[in-house]
């Protein structure tokens, strides 16, 4: 645990009183001892109300809806594992072998999940407010660059609000072909909208290839409208 109380110390300025809290905290269920699981359950509460009281605040005219369309995308696995590898908190997980063989190590849920743990820790081995300043530190970035709160809603709800607000009929989507092996499937979708092209989309699941062809199927709209 020294590296890691170093580590901690040095990157996010704050010392254990219980170091096996911060053990605890980095501890997959994959390794021997206590896991992290039940202080992830804990810093991912504590994680949603100081990201919502920031953004309450910094924010004090969005709706109820862009509000959590923001901290969703604040909280989400991915934000949580790029952070967690920024500080370089991968370096000190617990875990077991198979895991470690397999580069656990660089896994976005175990990341994400092992910065929630951290989180959790930090409240209970110190208090609410030193939690708090923590997080606040960790999201500093995050927090002074938000997004529009309409770039967060995913493509195939702007595409159908584009077309109500223009009074024209809703999109269809049309599963075209699957290819592939059933553990590697690779789904083609296409948009459909009267008086437009077929907009194209592919992934690896028929949502993901929906939303990629609502997508180009928006831009087309929209590169459309602003030549009219």
């Amino acid at each position: 645990m020294d590296n890691a109380e170093r580590w901690l110390s040095k990157t996010l300025d704050y010392n254990f009183s219980d170091v096996g809290l911060l053990q605890q905290a980095l501890t997959h269920r994959s390794a021997s001892g206590r896991s992290n699981e039940r202080l992830e359950f804990l810093g991912d509460a504590v994680l949603d109300i100081v990201i919502s009281e920031a953004l309450f605040h910094s924010l004090p005219d969005a709706p109820e809806g862009d509000l959590s369309r923001l901290r969703a995308s604040l909280v989400r696995d991915t934000s949580l594992a790029g952070i967690a590898a920024e500080l370089g908190l991968g370096e000190h997980l617990i875990l077991g072998s198979g895991e470690r063989k397999t580069g656990g190590h660089r896994r976005q849920s175990i990341l994400a999940d092992a910065l929630e743990a951290l989180f959790g820790a930090v409240y209970l081995d110190s208090d609410f407010e030193t939690a708090a300043d923590l997080i606040h530190r960790v999201f500093r970035d995050k927090l002074e660059v938000l997004p529009r709160a309409d770039e967060l809603r995913d493509p195939k709800t702007r595409l159908q609000e584009w077309l109500q607000a223009r009074g024209a009929a809703l999109p269809e989507y049309e599963l075209v072909n699957v290819s592939g092996k059933a553990h590697q499937q690779r789904f083609e979708v296409h948009c459909l909208v009267p008086d437009q092209e077929p907009a194209k989309g592919e992934g690896r699941s028929r949502r993901s290839a929906e939303q990629q062809s609502a997508r180009r199927m928006l831009e087309q709209l929209t590169a459309g409208e602003s030549r009219g």
